[in-house]
């Protein structure tokens, strides 16, 4: 078993320089602002919020993402992390429950069970999927209640989905209706694509698509009918960032909710897209340095593959070293991780915002020696942070107060 899922919470009380390594140091005093912008932006613009659990996947983390309760919808991806956020049922926090993936039959009976717990929504993009819907109930020994569906629309992404102007879309609307199975519960789009931006006019103009996109699309079910209410659900973390930006351009019987996941923590990723500052990662991987080589002008450190993923983006390599940002995990295998000089327009940027060190010159050994131990910022808080199996929990002096375990699993 994992040494840190056994001990994590003996190092309650100590420095971050004496955790074991690799470790995933998450800062509570950036988590918190981080949530609390976005819940900021939501209240004021009077729209519902489903935060997506995908990225820290633990019940403490989730709380803060509801307002403890203000708002009771989450995302999941995982039956994992939907049976983890029952405690929140318990509490009195939680209400209902999107699994994010189109429902596929493996997945199917644990839901049903899991529904009597917490209300949960299913995702559709195909006929196919309520054909399955229907098959599961004929055989139920007892009657079922119709499932509440999102269909998820295809804004650009190319993920999952259906795009708007699909013939086949009227098609699987009008299935659904007609179903025993399943509701129309509203209508579902991510714009991962967002990734891309690099401006606030950039990300304002794909979330605006993607209202759009999924306005259209449910049209077909409001647009003359008094009495029928749809909820449209958009986001992603960068449109998340601009959802203040947003203009209206629902039809009445319409409901607009925000979804988003990274926001929490952010990364390089979404630093990159100039949405946020580098000071509002919140989630650093310690590691330590094992070796030195001055001949190749590189060190390494135990922190490779399974420790930080195999993201990439626009800041070099895997990692950067925080506070000396000209230095990169620029190699991998599973367990080694290789430090090398990697400048670049973006390293230069965290310089500027950070304080990062920058007089070290480019020597390996004038920067690290055998037993200093480094934090980097990574790429993709999302896929690192599913590496750990416990999360030292920090201070402004990066002192650890607390200890978090997440849920693993499928």
């Amino acid at each position: 078993m994992d040494y840190s899922l056994q001990n994590h919470a003996s190092y309650i009380g100590r420095s971050v320089s004496e955790l074991p390594t690799p470790a995933l140091i998450l800062s509570k005093p950036v988590l918190e602002q981080n949530i609390q912008i976005l819940l900021d932006d939501v209240k004021q613009l009077g729209i519902e919020f489903r935060p997506h659990v995908k990225t820290l996947k633990c019940t403490e983390v989730t709380r803060m993402m509801l307002g403890d309760g203000i708002h009771r919808r989450i995302v999941a991806s995982t039956l994992s992390e939907i049976r983890g956020c029952l405690d929140l049922v318990k509490e009195g926090k939680l209400d209902e429950c999107l699994y994010g993936l189109p429902v596929s039959a493996s997945a199917l009976p644990f839901l049903q069970t899991l529904n009597e717990s917490l209300k949960i929504i299913l995702m559709i993009d195909s006929e196919q999927q309520v054909d399955l819907l229907e098959s599961y109930a004929s055989k139920s020994p007892s009657p079922l209640a119709p499932w509440p569906v999102f269909i998820k629309i295809d804004v650009g992404s190319q993920r999952a989905g259906m795009v708007t102007d699909s013939p086949s879309l009227p098609t699987l609307i009008q299935r659904i209706e007609s179903s025993s199975a399943a509701t129309v519960y509203g209508f579902y789009c991510h714009a991962g694509h967002s990734y891309a931006c690099r401006t606030e006019d950039a990300a304002a103009a794909v979330l605006q698509s993607e209202v759009e996109g999924v306005a259209e699309a449910a049209r077909v079910l409001v647009d003359g009918k008094s009495n029928r209410r749809v909820v449209v659900s958009v986001g992603s973390t960068p449109t998340a960032h601009v959802v203040r930006r947003l203009q209206g351009v629902l039809l009445e019987g319409m409901e607009l909710e925000l979804h988003a996941g990274n926001y929490p923590t952010n990364d390089l990723q979404q630093v990159s897209t100039s949405l946020v500052e580098p000071t509002q990662q919140a989630v650093r991987i310690l590691a330590d340095v094992c070796s030195v080589y001055p001949d190749r002008n590189e060190a390494l450190i135990n922190a490779g593959t399974i420790a930080l993923s195999k993201e990439t983006g626009e800041f070099p390599g895997y990692g950067v070293v925080v506070d000396r940002a000209q230095w990169s995990v620029v190699r991998m295998s599973q367990e080694h991780g290789i430090l090398g000089w990697a400048e670049s327009d973006q390293t230069h940027r965290l310089v500027e915002k950070t304080g990062s060190k920058s007089s070290d010159g480019d020597k390996v050994e004038d920067a690290f020696t055998v037993g200093d131990k480094v934090l980097l910022y990574i790429q993709h808080a999302c896929i690192t942070a599913a590496m750990h199996y416990a999360y030292y929990v920090v201070d402004e002096q990066d002192i650890v107060r607390e200890t978090w375990v997440p849920w693993k699993g499928w």
